[in-house]
């Protein structure tokens, strides 16, 4: 038996199983892309509920995991060294899992290295920008009268996302294969429709993108991260 009570978030969301990774999330786009990997790669978890209530979020059970104060993050019971480990950031749990499962992080270090680039082209690039679009042109952003900071988001959506377009052409995902680039890519693509931003960044015209999130949508792994944990609960 797994001994996770050096984890005091365990103390507010305890393991019913601690030998398996404990995912501590909400069915956000940064949160799924988790929850899509380890139903991707079949390795056994426990899903925890955190809301992005300062209850979960700011509760010193969570902030002992994620001193960022964001979800997701997970305890993996049967750590690289022999011992439990717990993360945060979507993309390092991305990798991190990848590497331990061996699977969608390539086959080459060159695929390697393209994978990481364009996961870190959503990290850096696609995520930010698409949730700034979302607080300026739907959430509490839309009341500023300024047009200033809605078009800026507006402009750099439709730019990041041409980008996307041009890089699906002739092909089904990111990379070579299915990877860890589009479970982190595609759930940020998903928002535009919860956005109700599909319109203002001419989605009509990204044929190649709309195929693409058509494709990854229709993963039964997908299906299942998608409301993993559930949002009511």
């Amino acid at each position: 038996m797994s001994d996770l009570s050096a984890f005091p978030i365990t103390r507010k969301w305890p393991a019913a199983d601690p030998g398996v990774i404990q995912l501590y999330a909400f069915p956000t786009p940064n949160g799924v892309k988790a929850s899509i990997m380890l139903e991707e790669t079949g390795l056994p978890y426990e899903a925890h509920r955190v809301t992005l209530s300062d209850a979960d979020v700011k509760s010193p059970e969570f902030l002992s995991l994620n001193p960022n104060n964001k979800i997701p993050a997970i305890i993996d019971p049967n750590g690289p060294d022999g011992a439990p480990i717990g993360l945060f950031e979507s993309g390092a749990i991305l990798i991190y899992l990848a590497e331990k499962s061996g699977r969608f992080i390539g086959t080459t270090a060159t695929e390697r290295a393209h994978i990481i680039q364009w996961l870190m082209w959503q990290m850096g690039g696609l995520g930010p920008m698409l949730g700034q679009l979302g607080f300026f042109y739907k959430f509490a952003g839309s009341q500023i009268e300024d047009p200033r900071p809605r078009d800026r988001y507006i402009a750099e959506a439709r730019r990041l996302l041409a980008v996307l377009e041009q890089r699906l052409e002739g092909r089904d995902w990111v990379c070579d294969a299915y990877s860890i680039a589009d479970i982190a890519i595609a759930p940020w693509v998903r928002t535009l429709d919860f956005y109700g931003a599909r319109e203002v960044v001419g989605w009509d015209e990204l044929t190649n993108t709309r195929a693409y999130l058509e494709r990854f949508l229709a993963r039964p792994a997908v299906q299942t991260g998608l409301n993993t944990p559930p949002r009511e609960g």
